[in-house]
């Protein structure tokens, strides 16, 4: 996906960072906003993950810090939940402004009791997700109990949240206190949908069940089995934006087809976008159509999808297979089926009888093709030679010139 950077003032004149996702080589369907959870920031990994999957359906995302966290201007100790909720229609008022209106909110555990309560004060918002979401955002306060006591007497105390120290003062438990969701969530009046796995020691389910049970219909629920609550297994987290772009498509206003900017014509060529975020795993685009690209285990991927040089025999063997089918239609030849098989490895130059080089080592690819047909033997013999002449076959045994830039990052 492309990223900018964006500033956001927020109630309190007060700078806060964020980032827009933009979907790569097409123009947005629809425009999101994420909350992050407690303490955390719009680089947290899930936030990524999640909204990496919105914009392979073309959605554009919002991720923001709230203030005081992150990037964001502005004291974390002098915030609250109500803060966190004027942050957000901040944030969509900007969009409105200067993108898009919001048409689907997005909030993670603490963020996601923030996106109930901004509902319905950002009237463009058409459906809305939670993952791992408070049923109240007093829950918090049970987390904050060792320390309770402390901040009652002082004011604030110091303490530690996933291995940060933050100060937390009297104000902030009072306003979590302050807040009673059932009659907002009654009264959502969007589609809903909650995300929550029943293996979530921070937040439990029962959680997701009494909003569930709160909320009126449009409303949907889906477990995430096994994730844990900041969801840090990459697979989860996938699997969270994925359904979870899947059903907010079905909720937007998008009043034409969504716009595509790749050139597949002869004269222009073919148009491919690939982006790698951390690790291995790589998203590729080829025109409206999307696939994976990732490293074995043992060379310290995640084995989600073949890795480069099977995607370059993939090719050598679609190529070949879809020149035969088209050549034995034109003639009209009995040919059934094709299977075509390939290997790569490298080989010393001098073991090599065919290779104009000498020394070092050359790239070797085996083709081995099965057709399928009573097919006589000179026209299994001239669909060999066809084989040979596939476009790809040919580009790969051609002189190839690649010419590589680096582009602004600020730019769509």
């Amino acid at each position: 996906m492309n990223t900018q950077k964006l500033e956001i003032d927020n109630a309190d004149g007060l700078k806060l960072a964020a980032q827009l996702d933009l979907p790569e080589d097409r123009k947005p369907v629809a425009y999101a906003l994420f909350a992050h959870c407690f303490t955390c920031t719009k680089d947290f990994k899930a936030a990524y993950y999640i909204s990496r999957a919105l914009t392979r359906q073309g959605i554009a995302v919002v991720r923001l810090d709230f203030t005081g966290l992150g990037e964001s201007e502005g004291d974390f100790s002098d915030t609250n939940f109500s803060s966190n909720v004027d942050d957000l229609v901040a944030a969509a008022s900007y969009m409105s402004s200067q993108l898009a209106a919001p048409q689907l909110l997005v909030g993670h555990s603490l963020g996601g009791a923030a996106v109930l309560l901004a509902t319905p004060l950002i009237t463009s918002i058409r459906a809305v997700a939670t993952v791992a979401a408070p049923a109240d955002p007093g829950h918090l306060g049970h987390l904050l109990a060792s320390s309770r006591a402390e901040i009652e007497q002082n004011g604030k105390a110091e303490v530690i949240v996933a291995g940060r120290k933050f100060s937390i003062k009297k104000q902030f438990l009072d306003d979590l206190d302050g807040h009673h969701m059932d009659a907002t969530i009654q009264e959502l009046d969007r589609p809903l949908l909650l995300l929550h796995s029943p293996a979530d020691t921070i937040v439990d389910i029962e959680n997701a069940s009494h909003i569930f049970t709160t909320a009126r219909q449009p409303k949907s629920f889906i477990s995430l089995n096994k994730a844990d609550h900041l969801l840090t297994n990459r697979n989860d987290a996938d699997y969270a934006g994925s359904v979870l772009a899947a059903w907010a498509m079905n909720h937007f206003a998008i009043s034409e087809k969504p716009e595509t900017h790749d050139k597949t014509d002869t004269e222009s060529g073919k148009q491919v976008s690939v982006s790698t975020g951390q690790g291995y795993r790589t998203e590729i685009q080829a025109g409206k159509h999307r696939l994976v690209a990732d490293e074995p285990l043992s060379a310290g991927g995640t084995d989600t999808g073949p890795d480069p040089y099977a995607l370059l025999l993939s090719g050598l063997g679609a190529c070949t297979s879809i020149t035969l089918r088209m050549y034995a239609d034109h003639k009209q030849w009995p040919l059934e089926n094709i299977a075509v098989r390939l290997h790569h490895r490298k080989i010393h130059a001098k073991d090599c009888a065919a290779c104009e080089a000498t020394t070092g080592k050359i790239d070797l690819i085996g083709r081995e093709i099965e057709l399928s047909g009573p097919l006589d033997s000179t026209q299994r013999e001239r669909l060999l030679e066809i084989a040979n002449k596939c476009p790809v076959h040919r580009t790969l045994k051609s002189e190839t010139l690649v010419e590589t830039r680096l582009q602004d990052k600020e730019k769509p």
